[in-house]
């Protein structure tokens, strides 16, 4: 045990760093990269059935939620190189897990868009609301406080999923312990370190997630009093 305990804490550092300098940002780009692409596709989405961008829309949430990410980080990596484009691992990494998690993104949005009962979009034509007024006081309060808990759950899928970006040659979270696990042959107690290190990720978002949920809640009935 004390021989783990002395190596746990000669790997942290190293691990740490990987996580800041990797993990974290390839997180938080990814991420804002894919609300955008869920909005657009979902808004894309929403058009006439027979519109092209209704039918790119949908193709798209259609083979980046039925294929897997490793899959998707190939293809960016290794096959688009084929057809001349050449990607360094960071940009690789970015556009695969944004375009993943953005399909996930928009079936967030369609659903919470959906679950707004048709019924309170009919009382606010009766109002004369615009499509924008519509949008602000009908649409975003309830559609945000539904997609919330779901939007927490694709970005903890995420943080999971930049353990991928090691067959890429990145050196994340994932790749930076399987590199010491290589060297000290501990890889149990590296990878300990790893999962405990993610669960730290996890819980943080968790509690991030459930105060902005509440405050979100707080929010919306203040501003329907």
């Amino acid at each position: 045990m004390d021989r783990y305990l002395e190596l746990w804490a000669q790997s942290l550092p190293s691990l740490l760093l990987a996580t800041v300098q990797v993990t974290i940002p390839l997180t938080l780009i990814s991420f804002v990269l894919a609300l955008v692409l869920g909005l657009l596709a979902t808004a894309a989405r929403n058009l006439s059935r027979y519109n092209p961008l209704n039918w790119l829309a949908t193709a798209f949430v259609w083979f980046f939620r039925g294929t897997p990410l490793l899959v998707q980080l190939f293809l960016v990596f290794y096959g688009l190189p084929r057809i001349g484009i050449t990607l360094d691992t960071w940009p690789a990494a970015i556009i695969a897990l944004s375009l993943n998690t953005g399909a996930y993104v928009a079936e967030t949005f369609r659903s919470a868009y959906a679950s707004i009962p048709r019924g309170q979009f009919e009382a606010a034509r009766t109002l004369n609301f615009t499509k924008m007024q519509t949008l602000r006081h009908v649409v975003v309060p309830q559609a945000t406080r539904i997609a919330l808990p779901p939007l927490g759950n694709d970005l903890i899928d995420l943080v999971k999923g930049t353990s991928l970006v090691s067959v890429i040659s990145m050196v994340d979270l994932f790749q930076s312990g399987k590199q010491v696990a290589a060297r000290t042959f501990e890889p149990l107690a590296m990878y300990l370190e790893v999962a405990a290190i993610y669960l730290v990720i996890f819980t943080l978002l968790s509690i991030a997630q459930r105060a902005l949920e509440k405050r979100t809640s707080r929010y919306i009935r203040t501003a329907n009093a």
